[in-house]
């Protein structure tokens, strides 16, 4: 049996539960074909039945942090399914799936030294390792000791919304710009006003509400744009979908990413997206998106916007190349890869 940790879908619209959400059904999918492989889901006890009602759940409890009533079951594997899970059981192989060291790219130095000793002992916990990009391995290599265990790259997949259309509560009046993330100080979000001067475009932001959007506005007030940027709070996938449509282009220009989902979902549109050169962007973006400077000067960033924008507009770069590039990340590759790992320790 693989018992999969799915106790992050307690917050919907984040990166976390599209992950857990998206792998899952894949997972389902791959497993139903093998004879000796069971799956089964642990999951907050809001989200049971997430993967249908005759899957088998067990429901996360905030005591299993301190007691986990699990016995160990002979061929069993436990996938935490990111960097720091609320519980491991024990003596049970665990899969520890490692997001991201974003927390090295925080602003609090004095934190780095705690959270780096939480994920060595997961590190130290786990049977196999595996990392969403190249550079998060790196990132693993670079700062943790792994004792000589193997650490899998395997991509995040893309899911496309297949959903009824639904038209956000928030609609542009003109051409717009989009961009979707929490609203945190990493995500870089307040050098992006200075795109709306010259044009008469709008800047939609959606994602969780964080006091650092005050910064992002008071950078739209000193470029007069203030009436044009909207933060919307998080939005559904449908209303996602709306923006991503219909968008002029995605814009995401973050400090730390470990993989950087967005990115691919708005290339699943054949939409232009501009990136920062940090972290794994280059890596997940590659020669189909187009980047800023490492200053994020402002007068490089609109001519690069600009420069872009030339470039999809006549076909240089093409919205059937950048649809190509993003079909590479699919979570039927990656549910594969993953099953791979659960019969080496099974």
């Amino acid at each position: 049996m693989v018992i999969f940790d799915c106790e992050k879908m307690k917050c919907p619209n984040t990166g976390l539960y599209r992950f857990c959400e998206s792998l899952g059904h894949s997972l389902m999918e791959k497993i139903r074909t093998e004879p000796d492989m069971t799956l089964a889901f642990y999951t907050p006890k809001s989200v049971a039945g997430a993967f249908g009602d005759t899957e088998r759940y067990y429901i996360y409890r905030s005591l299993h942090k301190y007691f986990f009533p699990f016995r160990p079951v002979k061929n069993t594997v436990w996938h935490s399914t990111q960097q720091f899970p609320k519980a491991i059981p024990y003596r049970i192989p665990l899969v520890l799936t490692v997001h991201d060291l974003n927390f090295l790219y925080e602003e609090n130095m004095d934190t780095h030294g705690r959270w780096l000793g939480k994920l060595q002992k997961n590190i130290d916990r786990a049977e196999r390792i595996v990392a969403i990009s190249e550079f998060t391995k790196a990132e693993i290599l670079r700062h943790l000791k792994t004792d000589g265990k193997n650490i899998d790259v395997i991509y995040n997949g893309c899911t496309v919304y297949r959903g009824k259309p639904e038209t956000p509560d928030y609609v542009p009046e003109r051409p717009f710009l989009f961009t979707v993330g929490t609203i945190l100080r990493k995500k870089n979000f307040h050098v992006l006003p200075c795109l709306l001067d010259g044009n008469d475009m709008e800047l939609v932001i959606s994602g969780l509400r964080y006091p650092y959007e005050n910064e992002i506005m008071d950078a739209a007030k000193w470029w007069k744009v203030a009436d044009r940027i909207h933060i919307t709070g998080p939005v559904s996938e449908a209303a996602k979908d709306w923006y991503m449509r219909n968008c002029r282009a995605f814009v995401f220009p973050s400090l730390a990413e470990g993989f950087g989902l967005p990115v691919i979902e708005a290339m699943t549109y054949g939409k232009p997206v501009f990136l920062s050169r940090r972290t794994s962007l280059p890596e997940i973006g590659g020669d189909k998106a187009f980047y800023f400077n490492e200053e994020f000067d402002p007068d490089g960033m609109k001519k690069e916007f600009s420069e872009g924008m030339a470039l999809y507009d006549s076909g240089v770069v093409s919205k059937e190349d950048i649809i190509a590039h993003a079909r590479r990340f699919s979570w039927d590759n990656a549910a594969g890869q993953y099953v791979q790992i659960y019969k080496s320790l099974l």
